[in-house]
């Protein structure tokens, strides 16, 4: 309008338009508001992932943080406005989809056992565990990471970055698993594909072992160990770990720090925002809290 009518008032042209100058003016005022609130709010985004060593946390997971924070000031912002300000910023996550190479082998001869985790509920931390194997990209060639989570918790319990996909690699996964345990008293089953890995006799003499029960998803079905499958997306597209990584010193690292963030600051919607040590500790407060009642109790003296 100025440029059709650089002659003309102020008050002209918001009689053209049919609008007040006070109306005008609470206009201006709400777009500067709101590029100052956007601006606050990327900041902020910009923080929380460098707190929780994350630069691909996404926007459902940074909600809760972000309005914790504008709480503090009276302040709320919904998830399509946090998208609208993080695609303005460039601060979205871009997804990455690449050719990956195959990981499980069942075309073995071992036993295969059923799945016992089909419809099953679960209650509690350990009990029951998620096992898998993806692979990293390390100095132009693949290395693959074993994994066990806590099902309940969703906590690694056990890793390990191996040079092939012999046992060994997730045996050493195993092992570290079974040494990271809070609650070993407790009827425990391990639940993965059917992998050679998952098959061999030394893997599965390690589960016996322990006293471990065995549990396996069918031939051909994935979405029968999902969840192990999903720890191993996030690892990837939210701490670096689908990248190239140019030496294997390097990948070590990167692995333990991402285990490590992922376990200890990582927020999951499916934990009411809580991290899984958060749970798995929380499982273990209460078993102890009911350990000390019923000690307290039996040591009280009875009156004669």
């Amino acid at each position: 309008m100025r440029v059709l009518y650089p002659d003309r008032g102020l008050a002209y042209l918001c009689q053209l338009l049919g609008k007040s100058r006070q109306a005008y003016y609470q206009n201006r005022q709400s777009q500067h508001s709101d590029l100052a609130f956007g601006k606050v709010v990327a900041e902020l985004v910009i923080d929380i992932r460098k707190y929780v060593d994350n630069d691909r946390l996404g926007a459902r997971k940074l909600l809760p943080l972000v309005n914790e924070q504008l709480q503090l000031d009276g302040l709320c912002i919904g998830r399509d406005q946090l998208l609208d300000i993080m695609d303005t910023y460039g601060l979205k996550v871009r997804q990455r989809r690449r050719r990956s190479p195959r990981t499980t082998d069942n075309t073995h001869g071992f036993y295969r056992y059923p799945n016992l985790l089909k419809n099953k509920g679960l209650t509690h931390a350990e009990q029951a565990w998620v096992s898998d194997i993806t692979y990293l990209r390390v100095k132009g060639r693949f290395m693959y990471l074993s994994l066990i989570t806590d099902a309940w918790s969703r906590k690694i319990m056990g890793f390990h970055l191996h040079g092939d996909l012999s046992v060994e690699g997730s045996v050493k996964a195993l092992l570290m698993a079974i040494s990271n345990r809070q609650y070993p008293n407790r009827r425990l089953i391990h639940h993965s594909d059917q992998g050679v890995q998952y098959c061999a006799h030394s893997y599965i003499t390690l589960l016996k072992s322990d006293g471990i029960t065995i549990s396996m998803a069918s031939k051909g079905s994935p979405h029968e160990n999902a969840l192990a499958e999903r720890i191993n997306g996030i690892l990837k597209q939210e701490y670096g770990l689908g990248k190239p990584i140019d030496s294997e010193e390097r990948a070590r690292q990167m692995v333990e720090m991402a285990v490590l963030s992922y376990n200890t600051k990582r927020p999951h919607h499916s934990l009411q925002g809580q991290t899984p040590q958060q749970v798995h500790c929380a499982d273990k407060w209460e078993q102890d809290y009911k350990q000390n009642l019923t000690s307290q109790s039996s040591n009280t003296k009875q009156p004669v």
